[in-house]
C-alpha cells in the first residue's frame, strides 16, 4: 500500500505519459507513472497490428534547427536538453517498424529518469468527496493517492457499433493477420480508417474479392489534411477498385450479420442506390472500426463524461474533465477537442499538447505563470516577435489551428506567451485585455472542399492576381482581439517553402499592427 499523497498521479506510459513524466520530473514534482505493461508504450508493441508506423520519420530535411526539423518528424517527444534523444537517430525509414519505436520510449523513460512503475493495471478509480483525492486500486490491491489524476490511457477498448452480429466478427485489436490464411477468400472488412485500409492493404493480394464497408464517405488525407483520414500508404485497394480488379468499397449501412455453414451473410443497404438492400456472402468479416476510451475502472461518483458516441471523455479548454475537477487527460483521448480536425490524436500534435497542459498546471496549482517574454509595444519589435515565430515554432505548425501564440500589448510593453490552446484565451483574463492577438498557424477556409492537385480551380477565398486573400495552404493568421471581441484579422501570404520572412510578408505585417494599434 502506498500512503503518501502525491502531486500527481499519470495513468499510462505510452508516449503521452512520458511527455508528461518529463515535464513534472523538470518540474521537481511528486509524482508517479502506473502502467499496465511491463515496458513503456506497451501499446506499440501490438498496434498497428501489421507493425509498420504511418507517422512520418523524415531524417533528411536539410535543416540544421531542432525545433523546424520537428515540423516533419512526428515520433520524436520533446526534449530540450543539450543531448536531445530524438526518433530521427533510431531509424531512416520513412515509415519505420513499431518496435523501433518501442525501443526509443524505453530509451527516453530511462535518460530522463521517469518515474514508472510498471506491470500495473489500474482496476478501480474513486475519489474522497470532502479531500477530493483520488485513490487508485491496482490488481495486486495497491493503493495510490494524488490530489490530481492525468489519464494518458489512449483509446483501449474496440468501438463496435450497435449492429445484429457484429460479435461474430473478427476484430481488429485481435484477428490472425497471417495474410495467406484469406487467399481466395471473399473478405468484408467494415471501417473506412487508416487501421481498415491497413488489413485491406496487406490481404489485397491474397483475397479473391475484398470489400472495404462504412456508411461514410472515404476522406482522403492529402485533401483534408487530417491525419487520420485515409493515408497514401494505405491506400492501394483503391487503385484496386477503380481499375477494376475485383476489390471495391461500398458505402452504407450494416443492416445484420448471420454466421451459418456457408460463410457470412451481410444484409448491407447501399448509400449509393437509395438504401437498396442486398445480401452478400463472405467467407471473413473483419472490424476495424476504431477505439473507445473505457471509463470502466471509475466509480460511479467520479467517472467522467464520455463524449463523440461515448469514445473518448469530455473535456475543458484546459484538458480537465467537464463534471470530475482534478481529473485531466493527456495524449490521443485529447482530440476530442479537435476531433478529425487538427493533430491532438497523434504523437506530434499532443507532444505539444502535453507541454501546454503541463504549464496549465504550473499556473494553476504552483503559482507560476504561462512563461512570457515582455516586448517594447513599438510596431518593429512586435512584427518582428512574430516572424521570428512563425518561421521557426514547430508546436504552431503541428498543433494548426489549435494552439496559438498570444501578443498582449499593454500601454508601452508587450508580452508573448507561446502555445497556448486558442479555445483556451477566452477562459483567461487574457481575454480581457485591451489589445490581443492570436497567432496561429493554420488552412484556409475550405480547405478540404476542393482536389489541392486541380491548379485550375480557384478558390473564392484567394485573390491569385494581386497575391492576397485567406489563402488555402497553411499559412499565419494573425487575429487582434479587444476586450475579448474579434476585430480584424489578417492572413499572413502562404509561400512554398513555407518561409514568411519577405518584403511582402513584413510590409503588410506591419501595415497590420500599425492601423490596429493606432
Amino acid at each position: 500500500m502506498v500512503d503518501d499523497v502525491l502531486d500527481y498521479l499519470v495513468v499510462g506510459a505510452g508516449p503521452a505519459g512520458l511527455q508528461l513524466g518529463r515535464q513534472l520530473e523538470q518540474a521537481g514534482h511528486r509524482y508517479l507513472l502506473l502502467e499496465a505493461g511491463p515496458t513503456p508504450a506497451t501499446f506499440f508493441t501490438r498496434f498497428p497490428r501489421h507493425r509498420t508506423l504511418i507517422s512520418i520519420n523524415k531524417k533528411h530535411t536539410g535543416w540544421t534547427d531542432p525545433e523546424l526539423n520537428l515540423r516533419v518528424d512526428w515520433n520524436s517527444l520533446l526534449d530540450d536538453g543539450p543531448d536531445p534523444l530524438l526518433f530521427t537517430d533510431y531509424s531512416a525509414e520513412l515509415f519505420p517498424p513499431a518496435e523501433t519505436f518501442v525501443r526509443y520510449n524505453a530509451d527516453y523513460a530511462a535518460k530522463h529518469k521517469i518515474a514508472i512503475r510498471y506491470d500495473t493495471r489500474v482496476t478501480r478509480i474513486s475519489r474522497d468527496s470532502e479531500s477530493a483525492l483520488f485513490t487508485l486500486t491496482d490488481g495486486d490491491g495497491n493503493t495510490y493517492t494524488t490530489k490530481r489524476l492525468i489519464m494518458a490511457t489512449g483509446v483501449t477498448k474496440p468501438y463496435i457499433p450497435d449492429v445484429p452480429g457484429m460479435e461474430l466478427v473478427d476484430q481488429y485489436a485481435d484477428f490472425d493477420t497471417d495474410p495467406a490464411q484469406f487467399t481466395n477468400k471473399r473478405v468484408l472488412i467494415l471501417g473506412k480508417a487508416n487501421s481498415a485500409f491497413e488489413t485491406a492493404d496487406s490481404i489485397n493480394a491474397y483475397a479473391a474479392v475484398l470489400h472495404v464497408a462504412g456508411p461514410r464517405p472515404v476522406k482522403l488525407a492529402w485533401r483534408t489534411h487530417f491525419v487520420g483520414h485515409l493515408r497514401a500508404f494505405n491506400a492501394g485497394v483503391l487503385d484496386m477498385y477503380q481499375l477494376k480488379l475485383q476489390h471495391a468499397i461500398l458505402d452504407g449501412d450494416v443492416r445484420e450479420i448471420r454466421k451459418d455453414e456457408d460463410g457470412y451473410h451481410v444484409k448491407f443497404a447501399f448509400a449509393r442506390a437509395d438504401e437498396v438492400v442486398k445480401e452478400i456472402r463472405y467467407d471473413r468479416v473483419i472490424a476495424a472500426t476504431g477505439f473507445r476510451f473505457d471509463a470502466s475502472m471509475f466509480d460511479e461518483d467520479c467517472r467522467p463524461e464520455l463524449a463523440i458516441n461515448d469514445r473518448f471523455p469530455a473535456q475543458t479548454s484546459s484538458w480537465e474533465s467537464v463534471n470530475v475537477p482534478g481529473l485531466y487527460f493527456a495524449g490521443t483521448i485529447t482530440q476530442v477537442r479537435d476531433f478529425k480536425k487538427a493533430t491532438s490524436g497523434f504523437i506530434h500534435g499532443f507532444r505539444y499538447g502535453v507541454r501546454a497542459l503541463s504549464k496549465v498546471l504550473e499556473e494553476r496549482y504552483h503559482d507560476n505563470e504561462w512563461p512570457q517574454t515582455v516586448l517594447k509595444a513599438e510596431t518593429g519589435e512586435l512584427v518582428d516577435a512574430v516572424l521570428k515565430r512563425i518561421n521557426r515554432t514547430s508546436g504552431l505548425f503541428q498543433q494548426f489551428g489549435f494552439l496559438a501564440d498570444i501578443l498582449v500589448v499593454e500601454g508601452g510593453q508587450a508580452r508573448y506567451l507561446e502555445e497556448m490552446p486558442v479555445a483556451r484565451f477566452a477562459d483567461t483574463p487574457l481575454n480581457d485585455a485591451e489589445d490581443a492577438f492570436l497567432i496561429t498557424l493554420d488552412y484556409g477556409p475550405d480547405h478540404d472542399k476542393v482536389d489541392p492537385f486541380d491548379f485550375t480551380v480557384k478558390r473564392a477565398s484567394q485573390d491569385v492576381a494581386n497575391d492576397s486573400g485567406e489563402g488555402h495552404y497553411l499559412h499565419p493568421i494573425v487575429r487582434h482581439y479587444r476586450r475579448g471581441e474579434l476585430v480584424a484579422t489578417h492572413h499572413v501570404t502562404e509561400n512554398l517553402e513555407n518561409e514568411w520572412d519577405r518584403p511582402v510578408h513584413v510590409e503588410a505585417l506591419t501595415k497590420f499592427f500599425t492601423d490596429q494599434l493606432a
